[in-house]
């Protein structure tokens, strides 16, 4: 067992979050991940206002009675602020934001004794948390699927843990961005981490609302077939704050935009029926897998118990043997 500050103040046996990634992320996949031993965070994403999205409720029934978190992507939010009061009503583990300043939003969070997970990919990002009144720091890095910044796990996250210990040393701190296995648990810990936030290893898990189309996309992937663009969110007309961009896995239409990044800002919109239509009727070859680098630990599509377990295992040996551990 590996006994973090995270897993003492949420009553965890695994120092592990997934992330609440959006359109993915449903209750099935929390409450799996919760049942094994971590904290699970429905994915509430873009709080209803991207179109065919799950519902809130729906998902969380979905959970039943598992303990579960709800996270939002917090421009959206800001849209569709009646969202964050729903997920209050439901007594969720955590509330989870990210992109963006949460401090518009964190009054009702606080009152309502809720713990207060903020995402941060700057210092500023980190600062403004910390202002918020945030009891937990995720510190992302680019490697991460989805959006993201441009901030690199490896140096990152250890500047957030020395900069949490002189202004806030009661703030956890979880790092994301790149974490698929035991071995990169184990890099986050030693680096200062309390915990970790996975997205694309269980992205793939069995419980996920992910396609089996792009899960087999992914098995055959590495890292090297992922890109970060801002192209993908400039022709489907989704708003993303200019200092966000999108890692997906590559396709035709990431191949066609490569490198032409201003020219999709100047077409911004224009893809956005076809993008719709394509993510409903499940094309890839115009909706890219949202997957980080990661993606080249993907093997099989698992149970969210059977991956958990394993990098709790592979976790331990890493940190009892120094740094080897038996990947068999």
């Amino acid at each position: 067992m590996i006994t973090t500050r995270l897993t003492r103040q949420f009553g965890l046996r695994y120092p592990l979050l997934n992330a609440p990634m959006a359109l993915i992320a449903g209750g099935r996949l929390a409450a799996a991940v919760t049942a094994a031993g971590g904290l699970g965070v429905i994915g509430g994403g873009y709080a209803g206002t991207l179109g065919a999205e799950p519902l809130l409720t729906a998902e969380y029934a979905l959970a039943e009675r598992t303990r579960v978190g709800v996270g939002f992507i917090t421009w959206a939010l800001a849209r569709a602020p009646e969202s964050l009061a729903q997920a209050l009503e439901l007594k969720p583990a955590c509330i989870f934001l990210s992109f963006t300043d949460p401090g518009r939003f964190t009054a009702p969070i606080l009152a309502a004794k809720v713990p207060l997970i903020c995402q941060a990919q700057s210092l500023l990002h980190v600062r403004e948390a910390l202002a918020a009144g945030a009891d937990v720091i995720v510190a992302q890095g680019t490697e991460a699927g989805g959006h993201g910044g441009a901030r690199a796990t490896l140096p990152f996250v250890p500047e957030v843990a020395d900069y949490l210990a002189v202004h806030s040393p009661t703030t956890l701190l979880l790092a994301a961005g790149g974490i698929g296995d035991g071995r990169g648990l184990a890099a986050a810990l030693m680096l200062g981490a309390d915990g970790v936030v996975v997205g694309t290893r269980l992205w793939a898990a069995v419980e996920a609302l992910t396609p089996d189309a792009a899960v087999a996309r992914a098995i055959h992937a590495c890292g090297d077939d992922t890109v970060r663009t801002t192209a993908i969110d400039a022709l489907r007309g989704v708003p993303w704050p200019p200092e966000f961009s999108f890692r997906v896995l590559r396709n035709p239409l990431t191949a066609q935009w490569d490198g032409r990044e201003h020219a999709a800002e100047a077409a911004r919109g224009s893809l956005r029926e076809t993008y719709q239509a394509a993510r409903l009727a499940g094309n890839f070859d115009v909706v890219p897998p949202v997957v980080g680098e990661a993606v080249g630990q993907i093997s099989a599509r698992q149970p969210a118990r059977e991956i958990l377990d394993t990098m709790m295992q592979v976790a331990t040996q890493c940190l009892q043997r120094g740094g080897t551990c038996d990947l068999t």
